[in-house]
């Protein structure tokens, strides 16, 4: 069922998108810093790279983005990726792309006035068959 709310406007998803990629890499400067203190200055640029790389590999798929784009942190693109990644993630559940072919079976086309122009890809709900 689609939502009768209006998707988000560019400001608000501008600022959301702004807060979800500055968590990250405070998160990365933080793992950064704590890897200093316990294993010296060797492992702090791993440890920066390897938080925001996690993060980006378990968010890249309801982006439609593959989970191996996360390595792009480790040579350098990583931050570009990540930050069309949570664009697309702030406006969820509605996209304003097209889904890749295995998403296509589930994905709507919306024409409502509301929501003209964009996808609707419910999530999958999994039921504990045990």
């Amino acid at each position: 069922m689609v939502s009768s709310f209006a998707p988000r406007g560019r400001f608000s998803r501008a600022v959301r998108a702004g807060l979800l990629v500055g968590f990250v890499l405070a998160a990365g400067m933080v793992a950064r810093e704590l890897t200093v203190g316990w294993l010296g200055g060797r492992w702090a640029t791993l440890a920066f790279i390897a938080l925001p790389a996690a993060v980006t590999a378990g968010l890249a798929p309801y982006a439609s983005y593959r989970r191996r784009d996360a390595l792009l942190w480790f040579i350098g693109p990583g931050l570009f990726i990540f930050v069309l990644i949570a664009w697309r993630l702030t406006l969820l559940p509605y996209r304003d792309w097209a889904p890749r072919p295995d998403e296509a079976p589930r994905a709507r086309w919306l024409r409502d006035p509301t929501h003209a122009g964009l996808w609707y890809l419910p999530t999958e709900m999994r039921q504990n068959t045990a």
